[in-house]
C-alpha cells in the first residue's frame, strides 16, 4: 500500500474512531414511548408566529365518535390500538378512511371538517395526538355543524 492510499484510510477510519468520544451519556432521565406510527404526510403551519403543541391520549368507546369538527391547526394521531375511521365532510359519498394499530393519521386542520369514528362493537379505540401550530392560548378543536352527507 502506498502513502496515498495510507493517508486515505487514515481520513476514512478516523471518524469512526473520533465520534464516539464525542458522545455524552445520559444521567438522571428517562423516557417512555406512550405511542408509535409511521408518519408518510407533511406538515404545514401558518409561518413563523408562536405556537402551542398539546398532546393528549384520547379513548374512544366502541361505537362512539368525536362528532364534526376541524383544528385550527395540523394534528398528528398515532393509533395505539383499535381503528380509527375518518370520514370527510366534503366527500359526497361519505366513504371513510381507516387507520388501523401503528397507522399515523396527519389531519391537515385549517378548516378540514371530519369526523371520527369508532366503528368497532368491542374494541376501544386508543390515539395519542398531537396537536401543532394551535395559535397560543387557544383550544385544538373546533366544533362544526353536521355536513349531511353521512348517514349516522
Amino acid at each position: 500500500m502506498n502513502r496515498k492510499h495510507l493517508i486515505l484510510l487514515a481520513f476514512a477510519v478516523l471518524p469512526l474512531i473520533a465520534v464516539p468520544a464525542l458522545a455524552t451519556p445520559g444521567s438522571g432521565a428517562s423516557a417512555t414511548t406512550i405511542a408509535r406510527g409511521l408518519a408518510v404526510e407533511k406538515l404545514v403551519t401558518r409561518g413563523n408566529e408562536a405556537y402551542d403543541v398539546v398532546v393528549q391520549e384520547l379513548t374512544i368507546a366502541p361505537g362512539g365518535q368525536t362528532g364534526w369538527h376541524t383544528h385550527p391547526g395540523n394534528a398528528v394521531a398515532v393509533v395505539k390500538s383499535g381503528t380509527l375511521t375518518i370520514y370527510d365532510a366534503k366527500d359526497r359519498t361519505c366513504t371513510g378512511k381507516p387507520y388501523t394499530a401503528g397507522a399515523v393519521y396527519i389531519d391537515p386542520g385549517y378548516g378540514f371538517v371530519h369526523i371520527g369514528r369508532n366503528e368497532s362493537s368491542t374494541a376501544p379505540l386508543e390515539l395519542v395526538v398531537a396537536y401543532v401550530d394551535v395559535p397560543v392560548g387557544s383550544g385544538v378543536r373546533i366544533d362544526a355543524p353536521d355536513p349531511g352527507n353521512c348517514a349516522f
